[in-house]
Parts: structure tokens; C-alpha cells; sequence
């Protein structure tokens, strides 16, 4: 069975705003979500909170997808995303994020991006 209904319905919520609702519906109690090569952060309420954290400290917050590919249980999805912090600073922020999904639900999550290409918005 194709996971791709589920990227694709994961990615009209993150586009719609509903990022924590798409973690809900389709991220695995173990999930672990990694940015670039640190080490994972592993368990559903332990990446819940953390995203939660940053969306809450952002003023305005856009999700724009570039692309994705959906293969066997894999999907890459190339977004980028215009935010505004709760001071007023504008970012742009161009990322790939990799994932691995069992049983619908995204198990593991790489966040690939050059953090020094995290370029202030005109």
C-alpha cells in the first residue's frame, strides 16, 4: 500500500497551518526528528513539545512545497517557509525533510538545510 494519500494529506495541512494536527495524525509514538546530523530527538510528546515551542514563539508562519517524492516507505519533501519572530525579524528558510513511515505514521524525520543559507527576508 502507497503511503503517498497520507504525505500528501500531511502536506495540505502543514500548508493550511495545522502542523501540530498533522503530527497527530501521522507521527508515530517513537517518532524521532532530527535537524541536519545532531543527534534525534525521540518520542512523540518530546518533538509535540518542541514544535509547539516554536511554532508558539513565531508572530506569522508560511509553509510554500517546492516538491516531493514519495518511494516504497520513504518521502521527500522540499519545502520553504517564510516566518516572521515574535520580534519582528522576517526569515526564509529552504529545507528538505526526509522521512520514514511504518503503518501510516512518520517514524523517523531528518530536517536537511544549510543553516547558514537561513537568509533574512527582504
Amino acid at each position: 500500500m502507497s503511503i503517498k494519500p497520507q504525505v500528501l494529506d500531511l502536506i495540505g495541512l502543514v500548508e493550511n497551518g495545522q502542523m501540530l494536527e498533522a503530527m497527530n495524525r501521522y507521527y508515530a509514538e517513537n517518532v524521532a526528528m532530527q535537524e541536519n546530523v545532531s543527534p534525534p530527538t525521540v518520542g512523540f510528546a518530546e518533538n509535540y513539545a518542541r514544535e509547539e515551542a516554536f511554532y508558539g514563539s513565531l508572530a506569522a508562519l508560511k509553509f510554500n512545497l517546492v516538491s516531493v517524492v514519495v518511494e516504497g516507505d520513504r518521502a521527500a519533501i522540499n519545502w520553504v517557509f517564510d516566518y516572521t519572530t515574535a520580534e519582528g525579524t522576517q526569515y526564509r528558510m529552504d529545507e528538505i525533510a526526509i522521512q520514514t513511515w511504518r503503518d501510516g505514521k512518520v517514524v523517523h524525520e531528518r530536517y536537511i538545510y544549510d543553516p547558514g543559507s537561513l537568509a533574512v527576508a527582504a
